[in-house]
């Protein structure tokens, strides 16, 4: 399988580190009300989405970049390819908080 890596191109997935679901990008406020119970389904909660699914990947053996992968689980197909850097800069939460 090929990830087409937004600045140097078509990589091997060897080269990567599969990290999990993109939604940990979105950690729990330390200081909200509750707090305790969204860590703990922050931390141990998971889908196993069958199909469209935003993952978390690690250029581990390369620029060490993080990437958000959309790829359909059921077929490996790879539809997107954006860095995490930016995925996160869109969020509105952290627009607000720069």
């Amino acid at each position: 399988m090929l990830i087409n890596h937004p600045l140097l191109g078509p990589r091997d997935t060897q080269e990567f580190t599969y990290l999990g679901d993109a939604s940990l990008m979105n950690r729990p406020d330390p200081t909200a009300l509750g707090a305790a119970q969204a860590f703990h389904d922050y931390l141990y909660l998971r889908d196993n989405p069958a199909g469209e699914h935003r993952e978390l990947w690690f250029h581990e053996q390369g620029d060490r970049s993080w990437l958000v992968v959309t790829r359909n689980t059921v077929t490996h197909e790879i539809l997107k390819v954006e860095l995490a850097r930016d995925v996160a800069l869109a969020q509105p939460a952290l627009e607000a908080a720069r």
